[in-house]
This record gives structure tokens, sequence and C-alpha cells, in this order.
């Protein structure tokens, strides 16, 4: 399953797997989210919403997006 989806109170972030070049970026930009050593990896109620979807449009491969419910 390439795309793993991560849903939050506000924010859903998607991970597709076949995209990511593992620059890490993420986790250096938002270590209370993006955190490799926990399970599950990525916890987007971990930072304010605006924070997570700044650090998720800011990967370099695009294998990290986001939706928020209508």
């Amino acid at each position: 399953m390439p795309v793993q989806f991560y849903p939050g109170e506000k924010v859903t972030v998607t991970y597709d797997t076949e995209v990511c070049i593992h620059a890490a970026e993420c986790v250096r930009g938002l270590p209370e989210v993006f955190d490799v050593n926990r399970d599950p990896w990525i916890q987007p109620d971990g930072a304010p919403t605006d924070e997570v979807i700044s650090q998720v449009e800011a990967c370099p491969s695009g294998a990290l997006g986001h939706t928020t419910p209508a």
C-alpha cells in the first residue's frame, strides 16, 4: 500500500512510500509530528494545524500531502 493516511482532528496527513526520497525534512522541521521512532510515525495533532500543513508542503519529493475536513 503505497499511500498511507494519518488522520488528525483537523488535518489528515498522507504519505506516499513510493515517492519519498527520505530527505527527512519533515523530521527535522517538525519532530513533534514526524518521528520515525514512534508508531504511528506521523501524529498530525502534535502541532498546530497551520504548522503541520506548512511542513507537509515543504516536502521536497511531494511524498507528503494533506486534507482537511469539509
